[in-house]
């Protein structure tokens, strides 16, 4: 309804609320036009009020809203992903013979995976195949420690990612979801870890297998040479076998 709509109703229910006798009588200082525009600034108000606490519920909201998205995330599984990762970086310090230090490889190579030469006694070139044989050996043995150490932290990383793929559903603003985020790229970059120990330890076995057989052709020459080298003949000699 409109002010005037409103005015003139106000003004005709006065008018006949008043029209008796009896009541212009006792009334008669009553002003119908300035009590409707009380009513009508009244309601005028009024609105401005309600105004004023629509945009106080709105600035309310926009508050928590605020505070929910610089909430920060309960769970973190930064604990867990570090014991992973110095799971395995203990397992690839515990490499046996030669371990992945490049001085420590280039004096393998120097030495026990040097070729054989004339000069080498049968005893020396048989310590040196002992000696490739047990770095061999020990690699291989050091890649499958590996392999069962990150094995055993698959089920770590199962329960991780169950945990922050629920934390990131249920969050309640973007900070949160942010930070869930980041932990699931956490989370990954550590399998990554996982599987590059993975391959190097593999590929240190596979390469030292691989230097240990082609060492041994290398020897295997030498000998075969030594042995079809003419030595000298057979001397006689005076032999007291009985007292």
């Amino acid at each position: 309804m409109s002010l005037r709509r409103l005015r003139f109703a106000i003004t005709i229910l006065v008018a006949s609320a008043f029209s008796s006798g009896t009541a212009r009588a006792q009334w008669i200082v009553f002003d119908p036009n300035n009590y409707v525009q009380n009513v009508l600034t009244a309601a005028r108000e009024l609105q401005q009020i309600s105004n004023q606490i629509t945009s106080l519920q709105n600035e309310a909201q926009m508050l928590i809203n605020q505070a929910k998205n610089l909430a920060s995330l309960p769970y973190s599984s930064l604990l867990q992903l570090q014991t992973s990762i110095q799971r395995t970086q203990q397992l690839l310090g515990q490499a046996q013979h030669i371990a992945y230090d490049v001085q420590q490889i280039d004096h393998a190579f120097a030495t026990s995976y040097a070729p054989a030469t004339s000069s080498q006694s049968d005893a020396a070139l048989f310590a040196g195949a002992q000696a490739r044989w047990q770095n061999s050996v020990g690699a291989l043995q050091d890649a499958l420690r590996l392999q069962a150490g990150v094995v055993g932290n698959l089920d770590t990383n199962r329960i991780q990612l169950s945990a922050l793929v629920s934390s990131s559903q249920s969050a309640s603003g973007a900070l949160q979801a942010t930070q869930a985020g980041n932990q699931l790229l956490a989370l990954q970059a550590q399998q990554l870890a996982d599987l590059t120990a993975t391959v190097a330890a593999h590929g240190r076995a596979q390469a030292l297998e691989a230097a240990q057989r082609a060492a041994a052709q290398d020897q295997g020459r030498e000998q075969l040479q030594r042995f079809l080298t003419p030595g000298p003949g057979y001397q006689s000699s005076n032999v007291q076998m009985f007292h």
